[in-house]
This record gives C-alpha cells, structure tokens and sequence, in this order.
C-alpha cells in the first residue's frame, strides 16, 4: 500500500503522498473522449469502461544493450533472491488463522472472532479494507512485473530466475489479500458486495507505475512499494492489539514479516544495479522520484465514489497507518540502504541526480509541514464498505 501525492508537488495535510491522474468512473471517462455522438449512438448500450490512467503512456525506455545486464544476473538472481522465497510446505496459509469449517466448533469460533471485531472502529476496518483489495488486485501487480524487459516470463512457465522469482512472489503475495478477504467476511462489519465490486474494478482498471517497461524503474517502484505495505500492515497488527484483537494482530503481523522479506529481495536488486552500472541507477531512482510513487489502488472505485482512494488514504493518515511523513521516511530509508550519497564515478547528469535525490527527502517534509498549516477543514463521508456509515476524512 503506498499513497497520494498533491497534484503540484507533494502531499497536502490530509492526503498521503501518492500521486494519481486518473479517470475516475466509466462516465467521466466518457465524457472526457466522445464530443459529438449521433443521437442513435447515445441510445446504444456503452461498453465496459473501468476508471483508468489518462496521462501519457511511455514504454520500452530502456536501452535495449541493457538487457543483457539482467540476462547476466541470472545465476546472481538465483543465488541472491530466489533463496529468500518460502518452501511452500513451510509457509503459513490463510486457514491457520481461521475458524475450520470441517470443526466441530466452527460457529463457536466464528462468534468469538466476532466478538474481538466489535472493538474494532469503523475507521480501522475502512482502512483494513482498503489494504485487503490493494492485496487482493495481484493479477495488476504480476502483470507489470511481466511488462519489464529482460525479466518478463516470455512463455508463462519460464526457468529463467527473474520469472520463477515473480510467478513464487505472486504466490506468497496471493495468501495476503485471501485471508484479510475471509477474515473481513466472517466479522460481519463490512458490505461485502461493496468490496467485491470494488476489487473487480480495480482489477480491470490495471495500473501503469510510470516503470516505462524499463527494470531499473520498475524495481525501484517495487522496493518503495514493499516498504509502504510493510509499514502500513505493520500499524494496522498494532492498532489491533490496542483495541483487543490479537488473532487479527497476529494476522497482519505476519503479512507485514513477508513484506519486509519481499522488500529485502527487490532492494538487493537494485543494491546490485547500484554496483554494476550506478550512473544509469541513480538516473533511474530520480527519475521515478520526480513522477512520485502512485499507489497501486490509486484507481479504486466502488460504482458510488469517485474519489474513494483519496479518502481512504485520508482515514489511513489519520489513524496512524500510513502517513505522508512515512512517504519520505521509506525514500530516506532507501537513499541510505543502497548508499547514494557515497556513489562516486558519475556523470555531470548523474551527479545532479543524485544531489537531487539525497535532498528530496528533506524538502517533502518541509513541504508536508506547510500544508498541514495552511489545511485545516474536514468533512465526513459514507463508505460503501461499512454500509454507508460517515467518517471523517
């Protein structure tokens, strides 16, 4: 899960710092492509058309000579990420956590779960929702990384490292968003239709991360992203051992210890980068810094608000779980991991990008600091999710 930034520059008080052009409902968008439509074609039943990116799309931006930097990588990419896959016999799965419905105290157990749940505050499961369908559009998530070139898993079953690592990333990935999906359904809080169709159509909006088809953008992109949902499931484990549910605690407790392993494949990618070709990576991470990290739920609708995701994230900044002090938390985090300051050898551009990059961090907070002087007034809004009720966003 990661977050909104403001149209301008960085994020305002109440938004998190997600950037996201996008048409928000089929009808905007189509009143944004058909100027004049004969009558008898206004009459015709409109074709599906899911809320989608509208900026400019850009692909296949890498050199093609540097493909063979990543063919190369092969051998390092199974000695260095695949080891940091799960056994699959050794992994937990989503009914470890759950009531089994072949016990014979299967509705005993759904009732106590149910009774944890009504400690639970409706702008807790807002955002628990939210972080369940970010999990639950995987197929968006394993298709870009299928787009990258020299990485993508040309047959479906490839044996190259780079396609086992995403077909095995998408299957430890796949347990997250099947357990929140049955815990959420068994509590009973949330209006399960609502989510349902929430899900399906983000799915089928997909989502372009600005990664351009190029592998250095697009892990970068991936390595910010893991930090963001380690940190975001890692506060929703703690809001819910305050409020009394440790099982659901412990649930995304686990989902987060996966992130945080995730994060460490896709950072060790870009570490390497770093050392065999730093100028063309440091290009790189200020590039996708400048165009800012979109959230991959940035186009979530529910057929109701057009504007879901930004209050979403409203309520997750407000209760703590992801915040637009952690958007220049995770770069600053990332500046030093992969050591940029000390990159020495750059071109006069490479220089530039990183003086850039070492500064951003300071000056997004600096930023976030004036707009949440200047951003005082709240509103409340229904949530489909919790069957309308309003929160404050």
């Amino acid at each position: 899960m990661a977050l909104k930034l403001n149209p301008v520059i960085f994020p305002s008080a109440c938004k998190l710092p997600y950037h996201s052009t996008s048409v928000r409902t089929p009808r905007v968008a189509m009143v944004s492509n058909l100027h004049s439509t004969p009558k008898e074609v206004n009459n015709l039943k409109k074709p599906y058309d899911p809320p989608r990116e509208v900026h400019v799309q850009v692909t296949h931006s890498m050199a093609p000579e540097k493909i063979e930097i990543f063919q190369s990588l092969n051998d390092w990419a199974e000695k260095n990420i695949l080891v940091l896959l799960k056994p699959v016999e050794s992994s937990w799965q989503p009914s470890d956590f759950l009531p089994l419905p072949e016990s014979e105290g299967f509705y005993d157990q759904v009732k106590e779960l149910r009774e944890r749940c009504k400690e639970l505050p409706d702008d807790y499961f807002v955002v628990l929702v939210g972080d369940m369908i970010t999990e639950e559009a995987l197929p968006t998530y394993q298709t870009m990384l299928n787009t990258l070139d020299g990485i993508r898993d040309e047959t479906g079953a490839s044996l190259t490292s780079w396609a086992i690592w995403t077909r095995a990333w998408t299957g430890e990935e796949n347990r997250h968003g099947d357990l929140l999906n049955r815990y959420l359904y068994l509590s009973g809080r949330v209006d399960m239709k609502q989510i349902e169709k929430t899900i399906q159509y983000l799915i089928g909006s997909g989502m372009d991360p600005k990664t351009e088809n190029n592998p250095y953008l697009g892990f970068i992109y991936t390595s910010f992203q893991e930090r963001a949902t380690f940190i975001s499931h890692g506060n929703t484990a703690r809001l819910a051992k305050e409020h009394g549910d440790l099982k659901l605690a412990q649930i995304c407790g686990f989902i987060a210890s996966d992130e945080k392993r995730h994060e460490t494949a896709y950072t060790k990618i870009v570490e390497k980068l770093f050392e065999i070709d730093p100028d063309g990576t440091i290009l790189a991470l200020a590039d996708m810094m400048k165009k800012k990290i979109s959230m991959p739920a940035h186009l979530m609708f529910d057929g109701r608000d057009d504007n879901l995701f930004e209050h979403y994230s409203s309520v997750a900044q407000r209760i703590g779980v992801y915040t637009a002090k952690d958007y220049a938390d995770i770069l600053e985090f990332l500046v030093g991991r992969w050591k940029v300051e000390k990159l020495t050898g750059l071109s006069g551009e490479g220089r530039s990008a990183q003086d850039f990059v070492c500064r951003l961090p300071a000056r997004i907070r600096r930023l976030e600091e004036r707009a949440q002087a200047r951003s005082k007034q709240t509103s409340t809004v229904p949530f489909s999710w919790i069957f309308d009720r309003k929160l404050t966003v």
